[in-house]
């Protein structure tokens, strides 16, 4: 039953860096210009045109980019790439640092003091309420699972150890909200209750990232 995320046992093939670089560089392009062709690439990147196309079937597999058809007035339409909405992940965001700017300026008043608080017990409260039909019916070690692949989703690399006749260890080795939870306890407390409450059993955080720790770790026990 233990899923464990797959490690790199040394550095990765120079061939393959290379490629990721390339169309990393690629996306890079298609961002700053919205569309272009092969040729328009190639030139860009000092390849042939057969060794951009290469790249671009591995984009499109991906679903980072898309082919457009873009009418002439004269001749056939021309084939042109650009992004998808899949691709928008692929670049930086910024997000926590909006949000803790946000959430300081609610600090900040005096008349506010239990406003946070009552954020984060909202949105704990939407995610339950989004979350809980999937634990509909499902026993223990099922909603486990399924709370892994919850997380696993949100980019939190789940591993689930089985620790005896109804008790599991739920490790989370990422934490993508870590910057919040760092200086707000409450994403940390509310993410604790949201599990007690979807699992419908005894669950106890023994390590957390956000107060120094290699991971966030909960042991699951059945009532």
């Amino acid at each position: 039953m233990k899923q464990q995320n797959q490690r790199s046992s040394g550095p990765a093939p120079d061939k393959r860096t290379s490629s990721g670089s390339t169309r990393q560089r690629i996306l890079h392009l298609l961002k700053m210009n919205g569309s272009m062709n092969a040729a328009q690439l190639a030139s860009e990147l000092a390849l042939t045109e057969m060794a951009v196309r290469r790249h671009m079937y591995a984009l499109e597999e991906e679903q980072a980019i898309q082919i457009v058809m873009v009418k002439q007035a004269v001749g056939r339409p021309l084939h042109r790439y650009e992004l998808t909405a899949h691709a928008d992940d692929r670049f930086p965001k910024n997000y926590h640092t909006l949000a803790l700017d946000l959430l300081g300026e609610l600090a900040d008043e005096a008349d506010t003091a239990g406003l946070i608080t009552r954020m984060f017990e909202g949105r704990k409260q939407k995610l339950l309420e989004r979350y809980a039909p999937r634990m509909a019916g499902k026993a223990l070690e099922q909603k486990v699972l399924e709370l892994a692949a919850i997380q696993n989703a949100g980019g939190y690399m789940v591993e689930v150890e089985p620790a005896g006749e109804g008790h599991f260890i739920f490790n989370e080795y990422n934490c993508p909200i870590a910057q919040v939870a760092n200086q707000y306890q409450q994403a940390c407390s509310c993410e604790l209750t949201l599990f007690q409450s979807l699992l419908h059993a005894q669950v106890e955080r023994t390590e957390c990232l956000a107060k120094g720790g290699a991971k966030c770790t909960y042991k699951i026990n059945a009532v």
